[in-house]
């Protein structure tokens, strides 16, 4: 265990408050900019400024001390607000919990349970990896609940993150310490050999420039190789490929046929261009939020990273996920394309890969890179029949191939999409299959599970027919079956309630160190 995890109170990164208040300092440097401009045009290019400049007035009521005085007097309020904030700023990590204390004014105590824990995520926006910090983040079940670090040194990240997994994981006893190992700095970045000379300082731009290329910061923590790799050019294709670019198409033809004329085209010009350089500016980030994408096992669970000039590398302990979406939009059929989505209890803030929501685990894949990542997040899923099963579910248009699936009379409500709605269940899975322009198969852990229900109504009951859903963590995975035989609904409801039950006392995941899941 290293120092910050000792149960002691640390502060963060000493320029975590320069960092934290980034748009202060932009929204202040604009502010002079603005009245600087028109000086510095004169200055450059001779041309007269008109009246009404702050400057002026301050020149021709020959205030200048009284001005710079104020000015240095706001300098130093701000440097003793962000020194006073950082002092306050202070965290501990027992083996109970992570604890935050901040505020200046108005104090506040934010704590993480560590058997609450559903993941830890290490994020390095742009500017903070220039000084050598990122932002540590506890994700915790529940609304709100989430402890944030911003921001530690990248080194002193990594080690604490494995620290709390290891104390999450059941484990009390400290990890032997190695004879003449020195403790890291507290909060302070990795130290470069030589800094403050010449060399030092090279040594530091190159440690810099290896941080913005590499995958990851503890090799040792995560094998060196992603299970999966995206192509740049798979991964553009899909972007291009998507719901977005029909509605652009759409909304192009549109105007084409019904609003532009000789005469109004310069106005709409005007009016769309806007939403042109958004449209730009959504798929440009929605790629580089997704290059550098991995996904790797840990010994702690599910480490998923992914970003070009802000990373976000997060581990998913085991046991956390609690369902699973394999979806292939209509548009990606010709190129078979799949993306998995994931339920977890507890949610980061920042946003995913391809800047969607942090529960999307693999932006775009073919099937064979799908069951590469099932087989790290999905329990059971090494075996042959399990696996099978899921190709069916996924590829299979119905009929015997395993599945339970809607009757012929379900036409009526789902004319086209009724062959491909069914259910099974498989070493403590369930499997839900639906949608024919939309592939979906939702995968739920029994041991997971919160709760099954089935419903019946009046045209349901007349087709002998009912719905049935799995409930589980809010997210963006919806496990529902909309049709069913009435029949075979009683028997997913008692089936699932039995196989959750037996799951659930099975499980030991929730210290997932230890073999009986017991403390150590």
């Amino acid at each position: 265990m290293t120092e910050l995890a000792d149960g002691e109170w640390h502060r963060l990164h000493p320029a975590s408050p320069l960092l934290r208040g980034g748009i202060f300092i932009v929204a202040v440097l604009g502010f002079i900019v603005a009245n600087l401009r028109e000086r510095l045009v004169d200055f450059f290019l001779g041309v007269p400024r008109y009246g009404g400049d702050p400057i002026d007035e301050i020149l021709e009521r020959g205030a200048v001390g009284w001005a710079l005085l104020g000015l240095t007097a706001v300098l130093i309020a701000i440097l003793a607000g962000f020194y006073l904030s950082w002092r306050m700023h202070t965290f501990r990590v027992t083996g109970e919990v992570v604890e935050v204390r901040s505020g200046l004014v108005f104090r506040s105590n934010r704590r993480a349970r560590l058997d609450r824990i559903q993941g830890v995520n290490i994020v390095r926006p742009f500017v903070p990896r220039l000084f050598g910090a990122a932002k540590l983040e506890v994700s915790v079940a529940g609304q709100d609940a989430n402890v944030q670090l911003a921001y530690l040194g990248s080194a002193n990240a990594d080690q604490l993150r494995r620290d709390i997994l290891r104390l999450a994981s059941g484990l009390r006893q400290p990890a032997p310490v190695q004879p003449g190992a020195a403790a890291p700095l507290e909060g302070a970045a990795a130290v470069v050999p030589g800094a403050g000379t010449p060399a030092g300082l090279g040594a530091f731009a190159a440690h810099r420039a290896a941080d913005f290329f590499a995958p990851e910061l503890d090799p040792d923590a995560a094998p060196p190789e992603s299970v999966v790799r995206i192509p740049p050019g798979r991964l553009i294709g899909s972007v291009l490929f998507s719901r977005f670019t029909v509605f652009l198409v759409l909304a192009a033809i549109a105007l084409a046929v019904f609003g532009w004329t000789a005469d109004t085209g310069g106005w709409l010009l005007v009016v769309i261009l806007p939403g042109l350089i958004a449209s730009v500016s959504f798929y440009f980030s929605r790629v580089t939020r997704s290059l550098r994408y991995s996904i790797a096992g840990t010994a702690d669970g599910v480490r998923v990273g992914f970003g070009l000039l802000t990373t976000s590398n997060e581990t998913l302990p085991p046991g956390r996920i609690h369902a699973i979406r394999v979806s292939q939009p209509i548009l990606w059929r010709p190129f078979g394309w799949w993306q998995v989505h994931i339920n977890t209890a507890g949610h980061s803030t920042n946003k995913g890969a391809g800047g969607e929501a942090d529960t999307t685990t693999l932006p775009v894949g073919t099937l064979a890179d799908v069951a590469r990542v099932l087989e790290l997040i999905l329990p059971g899923f090494d075996s042959a029949p399990q696996q099978a099963l899921i190709e069916r579910g996924l590829r299979s248009t119905g009929g015997d191939d395993g599945f339970t699936n809607a009757p012929r009379r379900a036409a009526w409500l789902l004319p086209f999409s009724w062959r491909r709605t069914g259910y099974a269940l498989s070493e403590g899975v369930a499997l839900l299959r639906r949608g024919v322009l939309s592939r979906e198969l939702i995968l739920v852990p029994l041991a997971r599970l919160q709760s099954v229900g089935i419903n019946q109504g009046p045209v349901e009951r007349m087709l002998r027919l009912a719905s049935a859903r799995l409930h589980t963590v809010a997210g963006p995975v919806v496990a529902t079956l909309s049709v069913l035989d009435a029949g075979e609904a009683v028997a997913l409801f008692e089936q699932v309630s039995s196989g959750a039950i037996t799951s659930a006392q099975a499980d030991t995941t929730h210290h997932w160190n230890l073999p009986n899941g017991a403390l150590e």
